[in-house]
Formats: structure tokens, C-alpha cells, sequence
């Protein structure tokens, strides 16, 4: 006896292949873009804490404002976070003096555009802020 040949056989084996590998390649994207978008604000958070310590350590508050600026933007370039227009840093230096404090906060809008097709957003705001006390026996 002779089998008829069925000329279906293993489609359905092969549609699910297709349809897991998909499932399976979106999963794995949206890992990384939950690993980059976690690496994002680490590295925003580790540069509002590196140019609030910075501008903690300068003398007058010129150099204050100047070191945290020159500090957060260097940051988050060596990092690899690219800010859109660049980082929005804002330095609060009413309290400046040995013994008081400087705090330093810091947007950025972070571009995820290789990832958006996942229907994620193509951007996101990432904020930090950071407060350094100054050394009371510092030398003015």
C-alpha cells in the first residue's frame, strides 16, 4: 500500500518556528531597550553625583558652577548617553561657603530611536540630583 503524500505536512511545525523565533527576538529586544533605559539613569544619577562633588570641591562659586557643568557633561559623553541637546545642568549654590552645600540636577532626554519599533518610546527624560556638603575647614 501506497501513502498519499500530503503536501501540508509540517506546516504547522514551521508556522510555530516563525511565530516563536518573532516572539523570542521581541523579547530579547525589549530586554536590551530595559537594559539601556536602566544604564540611562545610572549613568545620570552617576553624573549628578560627580559634578555635585566637584563643584563641592571648587573655590568660589563661579568655579563651582563651571566644574559641574564641564564634570556632568564629560560624564554622561564617556558613558555613552547621548542627550539630545545636551544635558540640562542646574547648580544650586545659595548655600556655598565651608559648611554648606552644593547640589547639582541633571536632565537628559536620552534618544532611543534604534529601538522604537518596538512601540516604545523613541526618547525619555532621565533626571537626577545630587546634593554635596562643602568641607567646614576648607580655606576660603
Amino acid at each position: 500500500m501506497r501513502r498519499a503524500v500530503n503536501p501540508e505536512r509540517g506546516a504547522v511545525a514551521t508556522e510555530f518556528a516563525i511565530v516563536m523565533a518573532v516572539v523570542l527576538l521581541s523579547f530579547f529586544a525589549l530586554a536590551v531597550y530595559g537594559g539601556r533605559v536602566v544604564q540611562a539613569e545610572n549613568d545620570v544619577q552617576s553624573a549628578a553625583h560627580e559634578a555635585a562633588r566637584a563643584a563641592s570641591l571648587a573655590g568660589t562659586p563661579a568655579q563651582a558652577s563651571a566644574a559641574a557643568h564641564e564634570v556632568a557633561a564629560t560624564n554622561l559623553a564617556s558613558s555613552g548617553v547621548a542627550c539630545g541637546a545636551g544635558p540640562s545642568v542646574a547648580v544650586e549654590l545659595s548655600q556655598f561657603g565651608p559648611g554648606g552645600q552644593v547640589t547639582v540636577s541633571i536632565s537628559c532626554s536620552a534618544d532611543f530611536g534604534d529601538v522604537g519599533s518596538l512601540g516604545v518610546a523613541s526618547s525619555q527624560t532621565f533626571s537626577a540630583s545630587a546634593t554635596e556638603v562643602i568641607d567646614t575647614y576648607r580655606g576660603e
